[in-house]
């Protein structure tokens, strides 16, 4: 009888399978150093990072998605902890420095538990049943919310301010936030909010108390005065043109030479009637301001045409941009005119009042009285500086993300570190109905999840090891909505203290660290493409 032998492991057999392991491993430290980054900058008492590019510009800030963005990361498994971040700012708009700093400490979990000689596959099928658990505790703690509470939003809203470089003026930026995205939404019945229909404009001067919400449009481009055209406009019938006020020109390979005097002053005199004609057709349909995008081709409007609308009374803003189009159609109820000959009142907009507003920076144009109120809004930042006026347009972004967040899915969690918490010790809980190494992986998970408190106490300046302790025995008695107040240095009620976040911001910064973290460990192998 023969026996079967078992085939020796080859050397090159050996070696693939360490190259397999190496690779591995080089992945999750990579990512997770990315996360170190971030790290600090969590919470209210996280701090900033100066960020200086090639051409010696300088950036502060302490948006995770941000400062993720501006770096240059060489590392494939690093550059995708930056995609991670800029996911869950398009998923829920905060919590980008919560994310990366949970899947850091997964990844931590991961190769601690690879260190025990337990499959990556089985590390990753564990995350994710743990990470699918801990989503039912969080939909278990969370509490709804109506969006006619305005109290409600605006507690969420500061709260997402208060670890901005500009959370001392929460009391201004979050209120605004609060009405504009309330101005465009219909609380009964829209799930969403398209934040293209809010429109923000930064002009220096002033501080952030000057900041203001304005129920129409501000333009950047100013009033041509060149001919002295009228710079104020009640009762405003606007037309938005896409057609150039100027004469016509020849094609590029085509050239026209004029050698006699008289055919000059016919040529000029052709181009006049020429202009006068299309301002007149401008002029008959009881339009008074002219928008006219910005062209390419050749001049959008001549000294000429302005001089000949001038005289007309009728207001210019020229160098209108093209994405900017669709907002001012939608806002004004006008629509864009490709020639002068549709130039016809059924397409003209209406406004109660156009005209310049002066600021420390310059000029800007204000209309208002708009027909479509409901459908946008502006919003004016005034700022001192300008790292000051691009971290508040940032900060104002996320509280408006904030609010669309409880638009889209109407439940308050506590924050302070209050869920992460309480998932981890409900999984603690739960892991011991496991066995094996599912039950090492789940608990390996929960106490990843342990980061958020520790990371908020620490950035604090506190006793990190004892804060975490304390609120696992505030959850462990069935105080789900204790956490760490961080301006207090205590631990507290969070409902109480006014700090609480949109679920969805919890719920994705979970689905999305743990979907990574999966991902990065089934990679045993990175190649290039030639």
């Amino acid at each position: 009888m023969s026996v079967l032998q078992k085939k020796p492991q080859t050397k090159k057999t050996f070696e693939t399978s360490e190259k397999h392991k190496d690779v591995r491993m080089s992945n999750l430290i990579n990512a997770k150093s990315v996360s170190d980054i971030v790290r600090t900058s969590l919470g209210p008492r996280g701090m900033d990072k100066m960020i200086q590019d090639g051409k010696g510009e300088v950036l502060v800030s302490n948006d995770g998605a941000t400062i993720l963005s501006k770096i240059k990361i060489v590392h494939p498994a690093g550059r995708m902890m930056v995609d991670l971040s800029n996911s869950q700012d398009v998923n829920a708009g905060d919590g980008t420095t919560t994310v990366v700093v949970i899947c850091g400490s997964l990844l931590q979990a991961a190769i601690d538990l690879l260190d025990k000689e337990i499959h990556p596959m089985k590390i990753s099928e564990s995350f994710r049943k743990a990470e699918v658990q801990g989503q039912k505790y969080l939909e278990e703690m969370a509490e709804p919310v109506k969006l006619l509470d305005n109290e409600s939003l605006l507690k969420a809203a500061e709260t997402s301010l208060s670890s901005k470089m500009v959370s001392q003026f929460s009391n201004i930026i979050g209120p605004i936030a609060v009405d504009a995205v309330m101005k465009i939404t219909n609380p009964e019945v829209d799930t969403n909010v398209d934040l293209k229909n809010i429109r923000i404009i930064k002009k220096f001067g002033k501080t952030l108390e000057a900041s203001k919400l304005v129920d129409g449009i501000l333009f950047y481009q100013k009033i041509m005065h060149n001919a002295g055209g009228p710079s104020k406009i009640e009762n405003a019938k606007i037309g938005l043109i896409q057609f150039q006020l100027s004469p016509p020109k020849t094609n590029m390979d085509m050239k026209l030479v004029i050698t006699d005097y008289n055919k000059m002053d016919r040529m000029l005199r052709d181009e006049r009637r020429y202009l006068i004609r299309m301002c007149k057709k401008i002029k008959d349909t009881g339009c008074n301001v002219l928008l006219i995008q910005k062209s390419i081709l050749r001049d959008a409007v001549t000294n000429m045409a302005l001089h000949i609308l001038a005289k007309l009374k009728i207001m210019v803003i020229k160098d209108i941009e093209r994405d900017e189009i669709e907002f001012i159609s939608k806002t004004l109820n006008c629509k864009p005119i490709a020639s002068i000959e549709g130039f016809v009142k059924e397409k003209l907009g209406s406004a109660g009042l156009v005209q310049e507003i002066g600021t420390s920076d310059g000029k800007l144009v204000q209309i208002t009285d708009v027909p479509n109120k409901g459908k946008t809004v502006s919003v004016l930042i005034r700022g001192s500086n300008e790292l000051l006026l691009d971290e508040a347009e940032r900060s104002l972004h996320d509280a408006l993300c904030v609010i669309r967040s409880l638009v889209k899915k109407k439940f308050l969690l506590p924050g302070g570190g209050a869920p992460e918490m309480e998932v981890s010790y409900r999984l603690r809980e739960w892991a011991e109905t496991l066995k094996g190494e599912e039950k090492m992986c789940v608990m390996k998970y929960a106490e990843a999840l342990e980061i958020i408190p520790y990371t908020l106490s620490e950035n604090a300046g506190l006793r990190s090891i004892n804060v975490v302790t304390e609120l696992y025995n505030e959850h462990k008695k069935g105080n789900k909505k204790m956490g760490l107040n961080v301006k207090k240095g205590v631990i507290s009620d969070m409902w109480k203290d006014s700090v609480i976040q949109p679920f969805l911001v919890s719920s994705s910064a979970l689905s999305l660290a743990t979907e990574l973290t999966g991902g990065i460990l089934r990679v045993d192998d990175i190649l290039y493409k030639k």
